[in-house]
């Protein structure tokens, strides 16, 4: 199962405008991620966050990636990254666990064996439009914040699919909502 994590503002963004270095998130897309204040004890998003970390392997774009600084070559529990990208410059050697990939369907099924009976983690809306298109994406976790950003990255941009949804669960400042792709 690839499944899709991701934090969305109300007007389909996941970074606020001028993402880059040293302002990851864009101008105002800290906001999107007050809800993970909630991820401890018994609460709905806390039950998301031990799911998401209970994955088996991830799959990232390479901006997602890069912008996380790599996460130091280890996103969580050691799980491998799998990074989606356009091109690979071989004297670049990601760090730990992590492995460049031009393949989308390459990368995917890597993946998917890495993690064996685990999910595998999406971040990255370059990486979920990739996985979507090459009909790779199962599942598609997202956080809804009730806030609008009005401008920065979008999640899917010109991107059509058809979902089902699978679960809804509401905590006190987001929505998560499970679909799966049809």
């Amino acid at each position: 199962m690839i499944r899709l994590y991701t934090t969305i503002s109300l007007d389909g963004y996941v970074a606020g405008p001028d993402d880059r270095p040293g302002q990851e998130l864009g101008v105002g897309g800290g906001r999107l991620f007050d809800w993970l204040d909630d991820r401890h004890g018994d609460g709905p998003s806390a039950q998301v966050v031990r799911e998401a970390t209970a994955t088996g392997a991830l799959i990232t774009g390479r901006r997602t990636f890069e912008l996380a600084g790599r996460w130091g070559g280890d996103h969580h529990d050691g799980v491998p990254i799998h990074v989606l990208t356009h091109r690979v410059d071989p004297a670049d050697i990601p760090p730990g666990s992590a492995r460049f990939f031009t393949d989308v369907t390459a990368a995917a099924e890597e993946a998917r064996a890495a993690a064996g009976d685990r999910g595998v983690m999406v971040h990255g809306a370059g990486a979920a439009q990739a996985l979507l298109a090459a009909g790779q994406l199962d599942e598609l976790e997202l956080h809804v914040v009730p806030v609008l950003l009005g401008g920065g990255r979008r999640l899917f941009g010109d991107t059509k699919a058809e979902l089902e949804l699978l679960r809804r669960l509401a905590d006190r400042d987001v929505l998560h909502l499970r679909y799966r792709v049809r």
